[in-house]
């Protein structure tokens, strides 16, 4: 029975193993993969480092897997990182946290990669291109714009909104079939890669770069990290899976394999389609590959899976996303017509509504990528938070249930903060101004907070 002893609805548990699994990865695979490695290559110009930093990023992703799974196996319930923070700190953690992500965080995020869906969907489809302009109107000294690539994005969060608005299975079954494509076309790129003949022989031996090696492998780090942001995501399902002590941990782990695996495979075909320096010239190095391996049509075929895997991405985050407003409007601390459930459909109806009009609106504007900019700092903190929330929980609950413990204790969850911690610093060292908006963003979740908290 899916309500509640009032009958009310509450959400459904329809979730498996295999559903944790490939919304672990689906939630990963971006355009990072697709990308990524070009940066990397201008900072890090050596063959064995490039593959290196790779490793040690699925590595850390790993740490991190293990140390929510126990978290995970403690609050079986929708909301992930908002329950964890709630628990360990007290409420306001936990309200920052949510209302952080639905003001930029995620719905930034849903934003950037709906425009770069569009961006390649042009390529197929020349009217959705950023390049071609559907109108301009000016506004005092300021013109706002519109483009084609941003009304595909705006459709494409319209359609997956609407999808998993209708059942968590309609959701869930489109997530995981975009999903299992992704993993297709990234695997055959590598087999057949790997299988055609190199036309570089790369030097993973080779002696490393001269001269602020540590730097250039700090700021690769945090180029890879990125592109395995989002490996947590399944955690705020666990409200509808239904055996969440077994399988956030098991879907987290294995996930984040998989993951790891196609990444190391991937650039494996870029470090022999493509000497180094020619990598770092480029800012689409999948499609560089592709090309100097298989010719123009590799290129194209590349483009045609980059363009899934986004639209998988964004699937995989609207999905997962708005799990994280449903408990803070239930405990009284967000607006209240997001508490309710959908008494057909059994979904988080309003959060998913919500989440998306606010997701197309900065897709519109094009303030996304500034909003996402000024909070990325508070990601980082997050993640030192919920990693130390391991450690405090242990001590202040010691009786609680843990169905998982964390394999490695206390050293794994330590590196986890400790690694957050070091990218925090880098961020604010680096983009000091757009951090302190960011915490100014973050802040004005206190008032918020002292609001709702009066209110009700």
């Amino acid at each position: 029975m899916a309500s509640t002893a009032k009958d009310a609805p509450a959400l459904l548990r329809g979730l498996g193993l295999w559903d944790a699994i490939l919304v672990t990865v689906g939630a990963v695979l971006g355009t990072g993969i697709f990308i990524t490695t070009g940066d990397i290559a201008r900072v890090l110009p050596h063959a064995g480092l490039i593959l290196l930093v790779w490793v040690l990023g699925g590595l850390l992703t790993l740490f991190g897997a293990l140390t929510y799974a126990e978290l995970g196996g403690m609050f079986p319930k929708a909301g992930g990182q908002y329950h964890y923070l709630k628990e360990a700190y007290g409420p306001l953690a936990g309200f920052l946290f949510g209302w952080a992500s639905f003001w930029v965080i995620m719905t930034g995020g849903i934003a950037t990669l709906a425009v770069g869906f569009g961006e390649y969907l042009g390529a197929f489809v020349p009217f959705f291109s950023t390049q071609h302009r559907l109108f301009s109107l000016p506004i005092g000294s300021w013109t706002w714009s519109v483009n084609g690539g941003q009304l595909a994005g705006a459709l494409c969060i319209a359609f997956l909104t609407a999808v998993n608005y209708l059942g968590l299975k309609e959701g869930a079954l489109l997530q995981n079939a975009v999903t299992l494509v992704k993993i297709a076309s990234i695997l055959a790129l590598g087999v057949f890669g790997l299988w055609t003949a190199a036309p570089v022989t790369p030097a993973f031996l080779a002696p490393a770069p001269a001269g602020g090696l540590l730097s250039a492998l700090g700021v690769g780090m945090i180029a890879v990290i990125w592109s395995y942001d989002g490996w947590y995501g399944v955690t705020s399902l666990a409200g509808e899976m239904k055996r969440p002590e077994r399988d956030i941990g098991r879907g987290l782990v294995i996930g984040t394999g998989v993951v790891t695996a196609l990444y190391v495979i991937t650039n494996l075909v870029y470090v022999r389609a493509l000497p180094v320096e020619a990598m770092g010239t480029t800012g689409r190095i999948g499609e560089a590959a592709a090309s100097a391996l298989f010719g123009p049509w590799g290129a194209r075929l590349i483009t045609a899976a980059v363009l899934v895997s986004t639209f998988g991405c964004i699937s995989a985050t609207i999905l997962y996303a708005a799990r994280y407003y449903l408990p803070m409007a239930q405990d009284g601390l967000f607006f209240r017509s997001l508490a309710t459930i959908h008494p057909r459909y059994l979904t988080p109806a309003a959060c998913l509504v919500a989440q998306g009009l606010w997701a197309i609106a900065q897709t519109f504007t094009g303030t996304y990528e500034q909003l996402y900019t000024y909070v990325v700092f508070a990601l980082f903190l997050a993640h030192a938070a919920t990693g130390a929330a391991v450690i405090v929980l242990r001590r202040t609950r010691p009786e609680a249930k843990r169905p998982y413990r964390t394999w490695g204790y206390p050293l794994v969850p330590l590196v986890l903060v400790l690694v957050s911690l070091a990218l925090l610093v880098n961020t604010v060292v680096e983009k000091p101004v757009q951090s302190l908006v960011g915490f100014v963003l973050v802040g004005l979740g206190v008032p918020a907070y002292l609001f709702w908290k009066k209110r009700n």
